[in-house]
């Protein structure tokens, strides 16, 4: 069987980062990590070709040689994933998906005449569908029926499937599942909450493989929480901590966690020793009746300030997630999210209107309210709410455009990653002797010479805060000089959000123009009635 492995294109969006991976020369951020974990379930004696949309082009002989398609994607890759399938029809190939996206929204993928659908957790479903294939099952629909998979018996992804130059950074997963119950998250409904973990083991062995491999850079723990179980992953660090040592730490982690991390501080000190650079946390909003409204009641037990002081504190740098429209939400939302930001000096943050995702216990409470709008579901920053809020959509709207185009205007973005990066710097991990990492030496990469070259042309010589630029790069070298890499880096994703801010700003206000048309007519068809 030779199966052509396809991992649609991500839509222009806050994590495309188009501008910043030119930079690099990297032509996208990570790797399919669900599609090459799938290909690691498939027979061996199957033959396997991987085509990520987002670094290459399906070509027509990939089309002719392939037996059947097999396709995964979120939700925001869904255009380019019906569009794939239907080409992939227009040669005749069978289609296999599977995915959050096709998990979430079956009926779409069967109505795009997707023969095989492959739903829920891959190592439950994937053989399903295998035993049905061989006895000559020409289509079907395959679900988990509630069954959470053992993932200590995932195999190794294959890594060797992909063109490892093409990516910034490099993916594992060690858990799944979260212990919360956010209204709004899906995680929690694809994964469950009780989290499941891989062994030590297992992710050493992950690492050695791509170690083995070449890679020499980041590696992003794709884990939705990587601490809903604190005592096995501080187990894991452990071993971790010695891999890194015995190998010359060759590379530099990153992950999203929940906030009561800030109340380990043995869990963070493991993590920074461990070389983990940063951290993304779901803050949401600083709205505390926001929060206890949608059932995140873990922001709630503490200082949300005092927590990313705490995190940042410790040597971890802090990227935050804010939403604005949640039910009773008070005017001004987007605003306390812009001071919250500033006032904390988170330099990456995302921000997006509320989306009530298939599934969730919010999408259920909507739909039993009718308060859910008809039309599509998105996951990005250029989408407006898909239900009803409980204060106007306009409103929403407006706060949110003013509160993105704040928290990524040029000045204050500078002004945000360097305070952060002088509190990174004073962290006892970097001033304590006994914590020093002694690293192996990396092969030169050449392109991050390139790459800092043109940070200081552009935003050094070009911008208007050039000077603003120059003096932050200063105090840097004086004091964080070993944190400048790392600093120039996070400089460089402001290439792609001066352009994206306008993006936002363009397709809100055309969703809305579209909206008020639409409310236009509902009034007469009703002043009609």
């Amino acid at each position: 069987m030779r199966a052509l492995l396809v991992y649609p294109k991500f839509r222009e969006s806050y994590w495309s980062f188009e501008k910043a991976l030119e930079l690099v020369g990297k032509r996208a951020m990570m790797p399919p990590l669900g599609l090459i974990t799938v290909a690691a379930t498939l027979p061996e004696d199957w033959e396997l070709r991987l085509r990520d949309r987002n670094i290459e082009e399906i070509d027509e002989e990939d089309w002719i040689w392939a037996d059947m398609v097999m396709l995964s994607g979120m939700l925001v890759q869904k255009d380019d994933m019906l569009a794939a399938i239907a080409e992939a029809r227009r040669h005749g190939k069978p289609t296999v998906c599977g995915g959050p996206y096709a998990t979430a929204l079956p009926e779409e993928l069967e109505r795009a005449g997707v023969e095989y659908l492959v739903l829920d957790e891959a190592e439950i479903t994937v053989p399903l569908w295998l035993e049905a294939l061989a006895r000559g099952v020409e289509g079907g629909t395959f679900r988990a029926e509630g069954v959470k998979p053992d993932i200590t018996r995932t195999p190794i992804p294959r890594f060797d499937l992909l063109d490892l130059d093409a990516y910034s950074e490099m993916a594992i997963q060690y858990s799944r599942g979260c212990p919360f119950r956010c209204e709004f998250c899906d995680i929690i409904v694809l994964y469950g909450r009780r989290p499941r973990t891989k062994t030590p083991e297992q992710v050493l062995a992950e690492l050695d493989r791509l170690y083995a491999l070449g890679w020499r850079r980041s590696v992003f723990v794709v884990d939705d929480n990587f601490i809903g179980n604190k005592a096995r992953a501080k187990e894991m660090l452990r071993a971790l901590l010695v891999w890194q040592r015995e190998h010359g730490f060759p590379f530099n982690f990153s992950t999203e966690a929940s906030l009561d991390l800030a109340r380990d501080q043995e869990l963070m000190d493991l993590m920074v020793d461990c070389n983990f650079g940063s951290v993304f946390i779901g803050i949401e909003t600083p709205d505390e009746e926001s929060l206890l409204a949608s059932h995140k009641t873990q922001n709630t037990r503490a200082s949300l300030d005092a927590a990313v002081e705490a995190i940042a504190g410790s040597g971890l740098r802090v990227m935050a997630g804010f939403i604005i429209g949640f039910d009773g939400e008070r005017p001004g939302a987007g605003q306390r999210i812009v001071d919250f930001v500033e006032r904390n000096k988170i330099p990456l943050t995302t921000f997006s209107m509320l989306q009530a995702l298939p599934g969730t216990a919010l999408w259920k409470r909507l739909a039993k309210e009718g308060r859910l709008r008809e039309g599509e579901v998105h996951l990005n920053q250029t989408s407006l709410l898909n239900f009803v809020p409980t204060r106007p959509v306009e409103e929403i709207a407006r706060e949110y455009v003013e509160g993105f185009y704040e928290l990524f205007d040029a000045r204050r973005y500078l002004d945000r990653t360097y305070a952060h990066y002088r509190v990174l710097g004073r962290a006892d991990v970097h001033t304590n002797p006994s914590r020093r990492k002694l690293k192996a030496k990396r092969p030169s990469d050449p392109s991050l010479a390139r790459a800092a070259l043109t940070i200081l042309w552009r935003q050094g010589v070009v911008r208007k805060t050039r000077l603003v630029f120059w003096r932050h790069l200063w105090q840097m070298f004086r004091h964080n000089r070993r944190g400048i890499g790392s600093y120039l880096g996070l400089c460089a994703y402001i290439e792609h959000f001066l352009p994206y801010r306008e993006t936002v700003r363009r397709q809100i206000r055309d969703q809305l123009a579209v909206y008020r048309e639409r409310e236009r007519r509902v009034a007469d068809l009703r002043e009609v009635a």
